[in-house]
């Protein structure tokens, strides 16, 4: 027997298996949308910090540019520069380049001779003559400056603008390490500063760093590796584009802004386990509430398969239980129920039939006897004692009575014989009721009929004979209870119209009445709960009516009364019954 032979472990595979395809690509498709999702918000992410660099940079100079220019043309430095002498322009510049906040701030005279500087940038006065030179000759006036620590980004302004300005002032910004924190703290991005092959700041460590070199002219979006952890970057230019122009790369940390994941996959894996262990449970006692009742029942059959005994109960179902297979469990208790019950009564006809033999020889060989006795005591009527004539009337009784059970005895055990002929159901019961009545103590019988001709085809002496038994039951009955019967009629003999093509009759009683556990086995032979009583009559009396074509029922209340029920064909068909 393979492992998938059960039913059980079918169903708890198939259930297994679904749940763990359910949720496997459930899962799947969870980690692959928040991936995606977080992938996606860290590149626009990087592209705004990218933005967020551009227009800071640009802004910042720009704003320097016309502040710059608006001191360039205040009164106050044009009278300084006017003067050309360091010591009085000196105070003006360091005021001007506090309230500028530019890291370069240096005014030039007339004749390009450095009147003053001021700022945290302090280059000599040939690198101050090279920025000028470089800012006149660009288009919006500005160029970029390397120093040692950074880039300096500076805009030459004339004053008084003419073929003969009173000088020129210089301001620029710086583009270090500081400016790169700045920034940093801005974007919440880290930030490196490059012109061509150089670095200049970074807010990277230097090993991260170095492993930049090469990626300042790359396009795009670019993925890279520092260190243990993957970044995604972007370049972004601070000058015109030129090939000796700043960029800044801005760039985040992949690894780090992915890192929720790791614990969100953790807890999906583990909600996924749970997922499986609880449903594959509830699969497989879903599969128990089948499986149970199945093998209690299969344990039954084979129990009664080896022992033959069909009156074993089937185990009594679960509260769970599969409703298919609680139907499939009665139904074969109530398969078995009705062979144990055919079986007995098999069993029973083949007794009773082995019985009807032997009692058959039995009559026949007491009969004789008793012939012999009721001649003897015939010849004894002639002795004048009154005892010997009362022992004689007994024997006669005792004969007769002896006679009639042995009579009852063959006519259960022979087949039943119908001579059917047109009669009238109602002159039937006429004379059963006036045959009860016969002797002198008998109880009262009427008869009592709603039609005034009943037609039938039957043997009317077979049906006499069931009506006069029935009657004799009634009577006796009644007479057990004769201290406290009701009044009127004791007995009741109504016949009348049953259902299509049927006549009823019904004896009705007041008598004692019959316990509930002796109806049910009233009409098996040889039962009887009268003191004397052969137990035949009844059984006698279902056969005939049966062989009829009809049927009999009795229903009964303990001191209430009796009612039997006859139903019988107006036109029976020619049939043989057998006991």
């Amino acid at each position: 027997m393979s492992v998938l032979s059960p039913l059980t472990n079918r169903i708890f595979v198939v259930c297994a298996v679904l749940v763990l395809v359910s949720i496997g690509v459930a899962v799947y498709r969870v980690n692959e949308s928040v991936t995606a999702q977080a992938e996606t918000d860290l590149r626009a992410g990087l592209g705004e910090a990218a933005s967020l660099v551009e227009d800071y940079s640009r802004t910042q100079f720009a704003d320097s540019v016309v502040k710059g220019t608006l001191i360039a043309d205040l009164p106050i430095l044009k009278a300084a520069a006017a003067t050309d002498d360091p010591p009085t322009v000196a105070p003006v510049a360091r005021d001007y380049q506090r309230q500028v906040g530019a890291d370069l701030f240096v005014v030039i005279g007339r004749t390009d001779r450095v009147l003053a500087r001021a700022g945290r940038v302090q280059p000599d006065d040939l690198d101050i003559s090279a920025i000028v030179s470089a800012c006149r000759r660009s288009a919006d006036g500005t160029t970029f400056w390397p120093y040692a620590t950074g880039v300096l980004h500076a805009v030459a302004i004339p004053m008084e603008p003419g073929p003969a300005p009173l000088g020129t002032l210089v301001v620029g910004f710086s583009l270090d390490q500081d400016t790169a924190r700045r920034f940093k703290a801005v974007t919440k991005s880290d930030i490196v500063f490059a012109a061509g092959t150089r670095t200049i700041a970074s807010t990277l460590d230097p090993e991260r760093t170095a492993d930049l070199a090469g990626l300042t002219g790359h396009t795009g979006v670019f993925t890279q590796w520092l260190g243990p952890e993957q970044y995604i970057g972007r370049v972004q230019p601070l000058g015109r584009g030129g090939g000796d122009d700043p960029v800044a790369l801005v760039l985040r940390s992949r690894t780090a802004r992915l890192e929720f994941l790791r614990p969100l996959h953790w807890q999906i894996a583990i909600t996924g386990i749970l997922a499986v262990v609880v449903a594959t449970g509830l699969g497989y006692a879903i599969a128990r509430t089948v499986t149970r009742p199945l093998r209690a029942l299969t344990a039954t059959m084979r129990e009664m398969a080896a022992t033959g005994d069909l009156a074993k109960p089937v185990p009594a179902g679960g509260r769970w239980d599969d409703e298919d297979a609680r139907i499939l469990s009665s139904t074969f208790r109530q398969l078995t129920t009705s062979l144990d019950k055919s079986q007995r009564e098999a069993s029973q006809r083949e007794r009773l039939s082995s019985l009807g033999r032997l009692s058959t020889v039995v009559a026949h060989e007491v009969r004789n006897p008793l012939m012999i006795i009721k001649s003897a005591a015939r010849g004894l009527r002639r002795h004048p004692s009154p005892d010997v004539a009362e022992a004689v009337a007994s024997i006669d009784e005792e004969v007769d009575r002896l006679n009639r059970v042995v009579t009852d005895v063959l006519d259960f055990a022979k087949p039943i014989r119908f001579e059917l002929a047109p009669a009238d159901l109602g002159d039937i019961c006429r004379a059963a009721a006036q045959a009860a009545q016969a002797v002198s103590d008998a109880v009262e019988v009427r008869v009592e009929t709603t039609e005034t001709a009943m037609p039938i085809v039957t043997d009317a002496e077979r049906l006499r004979s069931v009506l006069l038994n029935v009657l004799h039951n009634a009577q006796q009955a009644v007479r057990a209870r004769a201290g406290d019967r009701p009044a009127g009629a004791p007995v009741r003999l109504e016949a009348g119209a049953g259902s299509a093509g049927r006549w009823r009759v019904e004896v009705i009683d007041t008598g004692a009445g019959i316990a509930p556990a002796d109806q049910a086995r009233l009409f098996e032979p040889f039962f009887t709960t009268r003191r004397g009583g052969s137990g035949l009559g009844l059984a006698l009396a279902r056969n005939i009516v049966e062989g009829l074509g009809g049927t009999i029922a009795v229903r009964s209340r303990v001191n209430s009364g009796t009612t039997v029920t006859i139903d019988v064909p107006a036109a029976a068909e020619a049939t043989e019954a057998r006991a």
